[in-house]
């Protein structure tokens, strides 16, 4: 009987398809998914665009001062972009930034309310899935 080993090295593998040597730290993109908001995707793709390329905590701060109602979701998405990136990839807070953010339609809630002469008055919830990608800034 063959070992393990030898097993192992016959068989096609996909962790082998990208060599750790090529693969760098800056590479890697650590993404957080915030789904089921009950905000338009078009009003929080505003807010997304404010943020999009800045630095971790520079757009933190920019969301703070921000009067939308989409900022607190936003960051919140950031904050857990940069919290598994700390946690799961050992990268430093101060040197990531935000590569990816993106606004998805989520499901619609709808239904109908009389209007005037019995009349049907389509009304629809819009719904949002938030990505947030971050990683760190090339030399």
């Amino acid at each position: 009987m063959e070992s393990y080993s030898a097993l192992l090295s016959r068989t096609p593998s996909l962790s082998h398809s990208i060599s750790p040597s090529r693969a760098t730290m800056a590479d890697i993109e650590v993404k957080a998914i915030e789904k089921h908001l009950r905000m338009s995707p078009r009003k929080v793709r505003l807010v997304l665009d404010m943020v999009r390329g800045k630095q971790v905590d520079q757009a933190i701060g920019i969301l703070k001062l921000t009067p939308k109602g989409s900022a607190e979701a936003v960051s919140k998405a950031i904050n857990s972009a940069a919290a598994n990136a700390e946690n799961n990839f050992g990268l430093a807070r101060e040197g990531l930034y935000i590569t990816t953010a993106i606004a998805d339609k989520g499901v619609s809630r709808r239904w109908r309310k009389m209007g005037a002469r019995s009349r049907v008055k389509p009304i629809e919830h819009r719904y949002t899935h938030i990505t947030v990608g971050v990683s760190e800034k090339e030399s």
